[in-house]
């Protein structure tokens, strides 16, 4: 699957089949939103921002930390960077297999961390948030579980997030 997800390009069409996770978003119910996704995680994340985007009267700011293996790993790439180009999207990479910084393009390094995301990265993307988030998180079931932890130990509640 994630080699056939790899081979798309913008403006190709998909189709896809469920479960999708029933986020229902509306323009401007929150503040901000934190999104966490691992791998193809992503997948459910762009249509809100797409949405949010493509909606001048909804100004919700959007922080995405998108969590692949490398540089050649993250999915929708230019996608990702031309909606970050908006006001109010900032997109983050975390990278656990690239050894450092230097072999990515001048444009990822300021928003490249190495390693594995965790709990003090969370947090210390959360206190870079102008409002308190509310937090969308979509990976694999043990992602889904790490990131579970993590928010409710830095104070998150059950209500704060939403799980696809």
């Amino acid at each position: 699957m994630s080699q056939y997800i790899k081979s798309w390009k913008t403006g190709d069409t998909i189709f896809w089949r469920g479960p999708f996770g029933g986020f229902p978003y509306t323009a401007n119910q929150y503040g901000e939103l934190l999104m966490l996704a691992s791998g193809t995680g992503i997948a459910p994340m762009l249509p809100i921002i797409q949405y949010i985007t493509e909606n001048e009267d909804d100004e919700t700011f959007v922080t995405l930390i998108g969590c692949f293996r490398t540089f050649e790993n993250i999915y929708m790439k230019a996608l990702l960077q031309e909606q970050s180009r908006f006001w109010n999207i900032r997109t983050f990479y975390v990278l656990s297999q690239e050894q450092s910084l230097k072999n990515l393009p001048w444009s990822f390094r300021e928003t490249v961390h190495l390693g594995r995301i965790n709990e003090n990265l969370i947090k210390s993307m959360v206190n870079t948030c102008r409002r308190k988030p509310f937090v969308l998180v979509c990976g694999s079931v043990t992602f889904n579980e790490d990131m579970e932890k993590c928010l409710k130990a830095i104070g998150f509640e059950k209500e704060s997030y939403f799980i696809f």
